[in-house]
């Protein structure tokens, strides 16, 4: 599990194929102490596993189902990416739930700036923007942003100028594609409000005014 606060960037040093997977080499712009093979390290917000670890730098397998939802199908030598390891249960929350588990890609359609603050909209499916309400949060490339505007298949976010200077943002064009995870406890709620709470026998009815009434909420 991750906060979608950056720890650091890094690079991407190589790609592999491996079969329909890919492995990547990447080197870390700060201090992987205490890292372990095993451990999870969210790369532009998808989580890896690290297979092997050494002065700085670590590989980690991507999936065929991880390529077929991000950025990684296209990632390259030299691109910089950002970075995070998985929290602990002590660490203060500063971002929001995240799981790693990307939900799909979204492209940047407008960049604009007003004030000292960036203005990115990006474009996304339907089935992301589903999940997206205003001033909740979500991930892009590993970043917990809010929302400040949503619509059927686009949404706005505010970057500051310190969150564009110490990730990848900042540097992020128009037409450029990103990593989009949406908001774990939404997707809890949507799939428990769809299927309701009717029995195995009658899981795919949803909640209805009558199962409201059954349960006590309306007046029969």
């Amino acid at each position: 599990m991750f906060t979608g606060i950056v720890e650091g960037q890094g690079t991407i040093l190589g790609v592999r194929s491996a079969g329909q997977a890919r492995v990547l080499t990447v080197a870390a712009d700060f201090d992987l102490d205490g890292t372990r093979l095993g451990d999870s390290i969210a790369v532009n917000g998808a989580c890896l596993t690290v297979t092997s670890l050494r002065s700085g730098r670590f590989t980690a397998d991507v999936s065929p189902e991880t390529l077929s939802k991000t950025t990684f199908a296209d990632a390259r030598g030299g691109e910089r990416v950002n970075l995070e390891r998985a929290m602990r249960l002590s660490d203060r929350l500063d971002g929001h739930l995240v799981s790693g588990h990307i939900d799909g890609m979204g492209y940047l359609t407008l960049r604009e700036t007003v004030a000292n603050v960036l203005l990115l909209t990006f474009s996304v499916p339907r089935a992301l923007t589903r999940f997206m309400i205003v001033k909740g949060s979500v991930a892009v490339d590993g970043l917990s942003l809010t929302i400040n505007r949503c619509d059927d298949d686009s949404f706005q976010v505010s970057i500051i100028p310190h969150t564009a200077q110490v990730t990848t943002i900042g540097c992020k064009t128009v037409g450029d594609a990103f990593n989009i995870e949406t908001d774990l406890i939404g997707k809890y709620v949507e799939r428990f409000v769809s299927r309701g709470q009717e029995g195995a026998q009658d899981t795919a009815r949803g909640i209805d005014m009558a199962f409201l009434a059954k349960s006590g909420f309306l007046d029969r």
